[in-house]
């Protein structure tokens, strides 16, 4: 099925999901106005249904859902009589979804509202003292910080993440803090320091079964992340064939669920293979990574597309060129040109 023809159809019901409708009646829990477990629970499963619609088919569709699923937040607590302990997890849920709705807004490449709406998450960590809901933005506000060419920023954020995390005790989540660490300090251009940070991450993962688990937010964290990071690192520092094994590995690893990320993963390993000289399999994996894009929207799958065309524009091989022309008709009948 098409990217549109299934938002189409899922749109209202991951609206439908966070929409509590006896929200401001008369209820079996209390009285009208009152706001119990029941709203709680399906606000939440409104925002996990946001999750899953931008994990398979990136953010451009569910930005204005995760906009209105917040107001719908704010709205009930600001409007609703409820317990303190109901106060409580409803504020952390508009914190979350807040996050959520930065997140939305990086993968668009709108960074200026994703800093807003985090800013707003972050403020809610800290008047609640949530340790969790903190964790998760200025981990995001440390990739964000590295997306933008601000690695310092990006290596402060995420040591202070994981100083809160410490306490948190989960192997898994202090292994994505690290590799948020590692890929400020590859930016930085210290390699060493990167290398070793990551292989801590690693080590970290293999004992995910150990301890406390991960954030539910953080299940995206694994081998395949952990693969791409480390392609990663091997570009920065010009080590190219070695990026291509690990981007490789990314893409073979990477859920299938995760739709955004394997176009992401398979356009980072065309522009890999190009600069390791790999022209036709370059050329290759940049045509195959179209049917991905049919189903996906995200600003920073197409940044990367643009790039990868300007890679294969600037070779001098028939396949190059031909991959080139067709991600650059995709691009324009896209309109993301």
């Amino acid at each position: 099925m098409k990217r549109r023809a299934f938002m189409k159809d899922t749109a209202g019901v991951a609206a439908a999901a966070g929409m509590p409708a006896s929200a401001g009646r008369e209820t079996p829990s209390g009285p009208k106005g009152c706001v119990g477990t029941a709203h709680v629970i399906e606000l939440r499963e409104g925002l996990r249904s946001l999750y899953q619609l931008d994990d398979a088919y990136g953010g451009g569709d569910v930005r204005s859902l995760a906009r209105k699923h917040l107001k719908r937040i704010e709205r009930i607590v600001n409007t609703n009589t409820y317990p303190d302990t109901i106060g409580r997890q409803l504020q952390l849920l508009s914190g979350a979804t807040a996050e959520h709705c930065g997140w939305l807004y990086y993968d668009a490449d709108n960074q200026t509202a994703a800093r807003r709406f985090w800013g707003e998450a972050l403020t809610t960590a800290t008047v609640l003292g949530d340790d969790n809901l903190a964790i998760m933005v200025l981990a995001a506000l440390s990739m964000q910080a590295s997306y933008e060419g601000r690695p310092r920023d990006g290596l402060n954020l995420a040591r202070a993440a994981q100083a809160r995390a410490v306490r948190y005790g989960s192997p898994m989540l202090q292994s994505l803090l690290a590799s948020r660490e590692a890929r400020a300090l590859s930016l930085i251009g210290d390699e060493t320091a990167a290398t070793r940070q990551l292989t801590e991450s690693m080590r970290l993962a293999e004992q995910g079964d150990r301890g406390r688990p991960s954030p539910d937010w953080a299940a995206f964290h694994g081998h395949a992340e952990l693969d791409y990071a480390q392609g990663l690192l091997y570009t920065e520092t010009g080590h190219h064939h070695s990026a291509v094994t690990f981007l490789r590995a990314a893409l073979a690893h990477q859920d299938r669920t995760y739709g955004r990320n394997r176009a992401l993963y398979r356009l980072t390993l065309s522009r890999s293979l190009v600069q390791a000289g790999e022209v036709d399999e370059a050329a290759h994996e940049a045509v195959e990574s179209l049917g991905h894009l049919e189903e996906v929207e995200s600003g920073r799958v197409i940044r990367r597309l643009k790039e990868v065309t300007g890679h294969l524009q600037s070779v001098d091989a028939a396949s190059a060129r031909e991959a080139a022309d067709r991600l650059t008709e995709y691009t324009e009948l896209s309109g993301a040109a």
